[in-house]
């Protein structure tokens, strides 16, 4: 079906002070599936002066209704939210799988689950947020508080919408800050929903704004913005620099999540059925469209053919195919940008000299699919071994020992996950020891909490997510000191 065949395109506003307008300057785009290259929506393009009036928004709200609500009443606005995506849990799943080209099957797992999770999380935490009573000297009561550190620029990537939406949206407004949102312009329709359903569960206008846009218009805007006080950015190393550059003007906050070039750790006494099982996993769950994706599996010699073989097999037998289908395994890359990019790193490795056992090639018909991808005999300094490709692609390197495995791991501009597969119990907690990440798995491979610390450093990024860390991020610690001397 060519796109003069379709119906007119479903209109979507920008949400600034609770309210659906168009944007300042006229402007929309489209979405597309990447399952089928059609259009699913025309979305409302913020630039500069719509975020200029998200962000007046966001301070008339936290100085008003939002600043005065109790702790507590908080919460209960965000567990009203989670109970509000569960109940719309179908409906919210069929739209990011749609825009993103995740399976239905993977979304209803884990994506939906996770963006619940934290909101009740953070729910529980808004009326716990306490400081210190410290005895500096005793003529004088000192303490501490923590206060909101304001109005928060959240700039969300399109791997991840709705799940890294409410890891930064759930903490901030937990610590009673107000938030402007920038969706991807490639996934925003997640957001925008959201968004709607946060004013049902009794968010106060202006606590709240989604502002779909282009990085180089809208996201700079809330960079730059001398009236946002802290940003919260994820994707690429690249753009992060822009943003930490950026927000230097005003001096305000900034939390970075952004590549990884993880290392999954395959040892001769691992537990291959476990370890290829999971190692598969790691790299072509979401297409390899994470962060955090095993994309380079290191392998002790002596196992290393057995390895690349039993990988191989996994995944010339993974499904893909139409994400909305409960079936699929692996859907497409999310756009044609990035189809093109990995294309491109396939052709890299080739001629670098690896060895291209299985995928490598666009799949027929429409839609941007790319098959599952396994590269032997890879150095390790070669671009497919030291660079983020997101996508379907691993590299599967060669080690010979303990140290020559740390080496490789560590051989990286990032550090972000690594993950380790052996019996011996002394050598993995070497190997957790040593290697430069911020997360590691051992004896298994990719499985998030957000009660766990996340982030690294390097390339990977700025600060830490999650847990009591997202905390931290949200709010600034104030010393009170009162004299009681008579």
């Amino acid at each position: 079906m060519g796109r003069n065949d379709l119906l007119p395109l479903e209109q979507h506003r920008l949400l600034i002070d609770g309210r659906h307008v168009a944007a300042a300057a006229g402007r929309s785009f489209e979405t597309i599936d990447p399952a089928t290259e059609q259009p699913i929506a025309a979305v409302a393009e913020a630039d500069a002066a719509d975020v200029d009036a998200a962000v007046a928004s966001a301070r008339r709200a936290l100085a008003g209704p939002w600043g005065h609500m109790r702790a507590a009443d908080r919460g209960r606005v965000l567990h009203r939210l989670a109970n509000l995506i569960e109940l719309h849990a179908d409906e919210l799943a069929a739209l990011e799988s749609r825009d993103a080209g995740k399976p239905i099957s993977a979304v209803l797992r884990q994506d939906l689950p996770a963006a619940i999770d934290t909101l009740r999380y953070y729910a529980g935490w808004a009326d716990k947020i306490n400081g210190q009573v410290i005895p500096a000297r005793p003529d004088a009561l000192t303490y501490t508080v923590r206060e909101p550190v304001g109005v928060v620029g959240a700039i969300v990537p399109w791997n991840f919408p709705l799940m890294i939406g409410m890891w930064k949206v759930a903490p901030a407004l937990a610590c009673g800050c107000t938030v402007v949102l920038k969706p991807a312009e490639i996934t925003p329709l997640s957001a925008l929903r959201v968004g709607d359903l946060a004013l049902e569960a009794g968010l106060p206008p202006g606590v709240l704004n989604v502002v779909p846009g282009f990085g180089k218009s809208a996201g700079r805007a809330l960079v730059d913005h001398p009236d946002i006080d802290k940003v919260t950015f994820t994707g690429s190393p690249a753009v992060g620099r822009e943003v930490l550059a950026g927000a230097a003007g005003n001096l305000k906050r900034v939390t970075l999540e952004l590549g990884g070039k993880s290392a999954n750790v395959i040892f001769a006494d691992a537990d291959l059925d476990a370890a290829v099982k999971a190692a598969s996993a790691g790299i072509f769950f979401n297409t390899g469209q994470v962060c955090s994706a095993g994309s380079r599996i290191l392998v002790q010699a002596e196992i290393y053919d057995e390895v690349v073989e039993r990988l191989t097999a996994r995944a010339k037998s993974i499904r893909v195919g139409s994400p909305a289908e409960r079936s699929t395994a692996m859907g497409p890359i999310v756009s044609q940008a990035q189809m093109a990019r990995v294309l491109d790193y396939i052709a890299i490795g080739v001629r670098e000299g690896a060895s291209l056992v299985t995928g490598g090639r666009r799949l027929d018909g429409p839609g941007y699919f790319v098959g599952p991808t396994v590269f032997a005999n890879v150095d390790h300094d070669m671009r497919i071994s030291q660079e983020e490709i997101f996508g379907p692609v691993v590299s599967v390197v060669r080690f010979e020992d303990e140290d020559d495995a740390i080496t490789k791991a560590n051989g990286t501009r990032y550090s972000l996950a690594a993950g380790v597969w052996s019996r011996d119990i002394g050598r993995v907690h070497r190997f957790a020891t040593r290697v430069k990440a911020g997360t590691v798995w051992i004896n298994t491979y990719g499985y998030t909490d957000i009660r766990l610390p996340w982030g690294g450093a390097r390339d990977s990024g700025y600060g830490r997510e999650h847990g009591d860390a997202a905390i931290e991020n949200f709010t600034e610690p104030k010393a009170v000191w009162m004299n009681l001397a008579g």
